[in-house]
């Protein structure tokens, strides 16, 4: 299952307490104070894992505690340090206060950590407290307490190329065509319930990372479809190829589909709106739908001049659509803003 944001409270360990012991040793008289410091409790600690993809595993471990550490002990022995909570994440978790809203971290590098509550320091002992005046001192410390928070983690997929359109315009069916990505395809809209993401491998041995966004439909960014739920995961990608669904099949409008695409996109977030598109017209594996493809075409390059018909039944385009995503991804990286 697809999970792209819990809400967990995190609670790091308490430190341990600190011991009050005296020296007692055969031939060693009036020992002196010998109690050691109490253990550190254990941290919380948030780290990336690439292999996964969802917040899943988090969805029903609501409350992560990690562990106390251990009182002191006579003969100066410090407490064990209480064991660390490790959860695993994947990459592109944002994490936020709940209580605040902040953001406290963007986990989007590989083997990235972050410590969202530290453990609380052990006590001291009773040794620490000895002095020139005071031989003997009974005094220590209890540990101090961990922390506790209430965090909300966010998923926004990381991906070069996000593959977006209207349901049923067949970016499932492209990116299982072009990468590694295995998603569910059929002939009725919304089939895709949740983002795919594909590695796509070129012949010069170079890669890029593509996602299937989830159908789009008109007033997505208020949430209606899968709307919002899934319009977040195409921030984070530098580049989008915008799918047409050219088929006979279709009695939509190419145009009005292109125009209400955009507008759920400004509407979304300016930003998206302006990040870099291929316009590809899809399906084009007809004779009739070349000729339907004729008649739209002139427009359609006066709104996106980068236009890429293809048909990923057949392979027909697809190696020059390739070619052109790989291209404006090298001069994307190259480029001052990015």
């Amino acid at each position: 299952m697809f999970v792209d944001q819990v809400n967990i409270i995190v609670r790091s360990g308490d430190g341990g307490t600190g011991c009050s012991s005296f020296l007692r040793e055969k031939f060693i008289p009036l020992g002196g104070p010998d109690g050691g410091d109490g253990g550190k409790g254990g941290d919380i600690i948030l780290e990336t894992d690439p292999s996964l993809q969802t917040l899943f595993d988090l969805r029903y471990q609501k409350i992560n505690k990690a562990e106390d550490g251990r009182p002191g002990r006579g003969k100066q022995m410090t407490g064990r340090s209480g064991k660390s909570c490790v959860l695993k994440v994947p990459m592109g978790t944002l994490v936020k206060d709940e209580v605040s809203g902040e953001l406290l971290v963007d986990l989007k590098n590989k083997d990235q950590q972050f410590i969202a509550a530290v453990g609380g320091r052990g006590g001291c002992g009773n040794a620490r407290y000895k002095t020139s005046s005071n031989r003997a001192p009974r005094k220590f410390q209890t540990g101090f307490p961990g922390e506790k928070m209430k965090l909300i983690l966010e998923l926004k997929l990381l991906a070069d190329v996000g593959i977006i359109g209207f349901p049923n315009a067949g970016k499932s069916t492209l990116i299982a065509k072009i990468s590694n990505a295995r998603p569910k395809i059929a002939d009725y809209p919304f089939s895709t319930l949740i983002p795919n993401l594909g590695i796509v491998k070129m012949d010069d041995f170079s890669s890029f990372v593509a996602a299937d966004i989830p159908g789009l439909i008109e007033g997505a960014h208020e949430g209606k479809g899968l709307g919002i739920q899934f319009l977040k995961h195409t921030e984070r990608t530098r580049l989008l190829v915008h799918l047409i669904d050219f088929s006979i099949a279709s009695d939509r409008d190419p145009l009005d589909d292109y125009k209400t695409i955009q507008k759920e996109l400004k509407s979304y977030s300016q930003t998206l709106y302006e990040k870099p598109q291929i316009l590809v017209p899809s399906k084009i594996d007809h004779p009739e739908a070349e000729e339907k493809l004729k008649q739209f075409e002139a427009e359609l390059k006066n709104l996106n001049p980068n236009l890429f018909s293809i048909s990923a039944v057949t392979g027909s385009g697809i190696p020059e659509l390739l070619r052109q995503i790989q291209s404006q991804l090298h001069e994307l990286k190259n480029s001052p803003d990015q």
